[in-house]
């Protein structure tokens, strides 16, 4: 997941979004606390220089928005500007005044402001979302990669948002009329179902088409996995965040990072010299399929299978994973609530039983098959197929607390140096519990 604070939202223009924290770099698993981090988001937007991000087969406008400003009527003013510049169908034909736009801010996350806009007063003009990227996060995610991501998932395959287009520092988006789903909805056995066959779909995706020559450099012979990719990029900022004088030296003990160096080669080496298996295929993976990434279309999925009403966003960190590892790194997401007291900590005893894997599994499993035209499987080959995914998951899952751990140390950098005592989510605390959980998952393989 991607903590950074927003308001978690039901995409609804109709009603207010409810505090929460999703892990997210910082764009739509929105995140807490309205004004303080709104104002404090704002001025991050609005500082130094944001990377001009292009894509082809998009329409661009030489044009920036200054998030802090959207109250006002110049904002609304360029705006309509960005959007006739565009082309977007049914607003740039419309005779639509800057006055007669409404916007919400439904994002008080650091690296993007995101709102809903809407034009009530005009009919068919349909409700867009607006994104305004921040001066930070080059660290962790690739702009012009996730644009490209966005927009061969929802222009070949019908995956995710449609991206209506560009300016300097944002695009215009899709908007879902769509609920949030919430840490208990993803529990559900029919819903966990859907979820299971839109992972099957996104994994069924040709990987070179999506990334094309933008794939992972692990710097070794291993497969080119996002997960030791990351890793291997994250560890040197996590390194230079634990050197600052404002970490205290009880944390830099605990999480020890050059024994996770070591501790990380053995995993990796161990994990790779396993036998390939269906779970271990390398797959297009989201890499953060936490519950405010997955939206529940309010009209349900009218005309379309049940599981279509389940739609995936926010693909900042998604890539080339073995599909096991998007799995593990989901059913994590089962032990966490954004929304709590504690957000930054997890409930291991929340894990999905057997039951609740199976079930999330066979759904999985026969979904990929009729994507891939493989034969019918017999109930045998379904069992024995379950059971040798839930020990790649098993295996896989320590990835996932690692990579997290690590994240969250540099997340914590903006807290650390601006000698923030109570942060609003814990980054340091979250990391130590990653990486204990990592480590625990290591003495249990014997590692």
């Amino acid at each position: 997941m991607t903590p950074v604070l927003s308001p978690g939202f039901s995409s609804s223009s109709s009603s207010l979004p409810s505090p929460s924290i999703t892990r997210q770099l910082s764009s739509s698993s929105v995140q807490t606390l309205a004004d303080f981090l709104v104002s404090a988001s704002t001025a991050r937007l609005a500082e130094s220089n944001v990377e001009v991000v292009r894509e082809e087969g998009l329409r661009h406008a030489k044009l920036k928005l200054d998030a802090r400003h959207y109250k006002r009527p110049q904002f609304s003013l360029q705006l309509l500007e960005i959007v006739r510049k565009l082309h977007v169908r049914t607003w740039s034909t419309a005779p639509i005044a800057p006055e007669d736009i409404t916007i919400r801010r439904i994002s008080g996350a650091l690296t993007n402001a995101v709102f809903f806009v809407s034009c009530p007063t005009v009919p068919g003009a349909r409700t867009l979302l607006l994104r305004v990227y921040g001066s930070s996060s080059g660290s962790l995610i690739s702009r012009p990669r996730e644009l490209h991501i966005l927009h061969v998932l929802s222009s070949k395959y019908k995956i995710g948002p449609r991206v209506y287009g560009t300016f300097d520092n944002g695009r215009i988006e899709e908007y879902f009329d769509s609920v949030t789903l919430t840490a208990e909805d993803i529990r559900d056995p029919r819903t966990s179902q859907w979820i299971g066959a839109r992972m099957a779909e996104l994994h069924s995706v040709d990987i070179d088409v999506v990334c094309g020559t933008d794939v992972p450099n692990t710097n070794d012979a291993s497969p080119q996995f996002e997960i030791a990719a990351n890793v291997s990029s994250w560890l040197g900022p996590a390194e230079e965040v634990l050197k600052l004088p404002g970490v205290d030296k009880a944390i830099v003990r605990e999480l020890d990072l050059p024994r996770f160096r070591a501790e990380w080669d053995r995993y990796l080496g161990w994990v790779l010299n396993r036998a390939h298996t269906f779970g271990t295929r390398r797959v297009f993976a989201h890499n953060d399929a936490q519950y405010g990434n997955l939206l529940r279309l309010r009209d349900g999925s009218e005309g379309l299978d049940e599981h279509r009403q389940i739609i995936v966003v926010d693909f900042e960190y998604a890539g080339p994973n073995p599909a096991a590892y998007d799995i593990a790194n989901h059913f994590h997401e089962w032990t966490a609530n954004y929304h709590s007291s504690t957000p930054h900590l997890l409930t291991p005893s929340k894990y999905p039983t057997s039951e609740e894997r199976f079930n999330f599994y066979n759904s999985y499993i026969r979904h990929a098959a009729m994507l891939a035209e493989d034969p019918i499987l017999d109930e045998t080959d379904l069992a024995g197929r379950i059971a040798e995914l839930d020990r790649d998951v098993l295996i896989w899952g320590a990835a996932s607390h690692a990579g997290w751990a690590i994240w969250g140390v540099v997340q914590a950098r903006e807290d650390v140096e601006a000698g923030v005592t109570e942060p609003e989510f814990d980054y340091l605390g979250y990391a130590m519990g990653r990486m204990a959980a990592f480590r625990k998952d290591l003495q249990r393989f014997g590692i």
